[in-house]
């Protein structure tokens, strides 16, 4: 493993791979929350991954037609069949909004998650022939992204919340609930910790299983980088395949369930803010 005809250690290998690419004055800094980074990376792949559902989803509108649905028409259908009915599940009442977001939100982060599936140095090692030397290509395994996309819907919760509830009714269920009208101000600590759990756990939870699997990428990764050296091969070699392919195929599991947890949360969580009463 080498970077620029320098040899690599193993820690600066996974080091090298998990580091975003990134331009501004707060990229270096340790801070959790940088005011001043872009992760280009991260942008560019979620860019490009939500415009090829945008164009899946134009040609599939081409091709509807009255008769019997075959092709990507028909999957197409197979995959509102399946949300409607996670929505029908949980979701009080109709609302032109929830279905399509849901299909979105469960397409959108099923492909970022399956980009975790591309060869590790596969992206990698092409960007740098045209000069790029840091490229992160799973966007759900950075934080910004998934913490982005949960405090989206933490909004929606509020939005929807003050919509159904009014201002009055909102803030009556920060008062009263869980304890009664008689400790409010403990209800008031406990309901703002469960609303600010929500768009952390919905965060961290996709992040933390993604970050995971992709190390697990790498380490496996590296039996062949460092180990597979001579007649050594004959045995390294063989053992990291046969890894990859084990993990490959429990990974594909884990990146459909976490975009299938993702869009189930979002719906619940949705539901949630359209009751009366919470």
């Amino acid at each position: 493993m080498s970077d620029g005809g320098e040899k690599m250690t193993s820690v600066e290998y996974i080091q090298h791979h998990l580091t975003n690419l990134c331009v501004g004055a707060d990229c270096e800094s340790q801070a959790i929350v940088k005011l001043n980074a872009w992760h280009l990376d991260t942008i560019f792949f979620s860019v490009v991954l939500g415009a090829l559902i945008v164009l899946l989803a134009w040609r599939v509108g081409r091709r509807v037609t009255a008769g019997e649905p075959s092709g990507l028409v028909n999957v197409a259908e197979m995959l509102v069949e399946f949300v409607n009915k996670q929505i029908a599940d949980v979701f009080p009442k109709p609302n032109p909004l929830i279905g399509p977001m849901s299909l979105t939100i469960f397409l959108w982060v099923l492909l970022m998650n399956a980009m975790d599936l591309v060869p590790v140095d596969l992206l990698p090692e092409a960007a740098k022939l045209v000069g790029v030397h840091y490229l992160k290509v799973v966007p759900t395994t950075d934080i910004s992204t998934t913490l982005a996309l949960a405090l989206s819907v933490f909004a929606l919760t509020i939005f929807y919340g003050l919509r159904v509830k009014g201002a009055a009714g909102y803030i009556k269920s920060f008062l009263f609930h869980p304890f009664g009208k008689f400790l409010v101000p403990f209800n008031i600590v406990m309901a703002v910790i469960e609303e600010l759990a929500k768009p952390l756990s919905l965060s961290l939870r996709l992040f933390g299983n993604l970050f995971a699997g992709e190390l697990v990428f790498l380490l496996i990764a590296l039996i062949g980088g460092t180990l597979a050296v001579g007649l050594a091969a004959l045995f390294w070699l063989p053992l990291q395949v046969g890894l990859d392919l084990a993990w490959l195929i429990f990974h594909l599991l884990v990146v459909t369930l976490q975009a299938f947890i993702f869009m189930v949360l979002t719906v619940v969580y949705l539901g949630m803010a359209h009751q009366e009463e919470h």
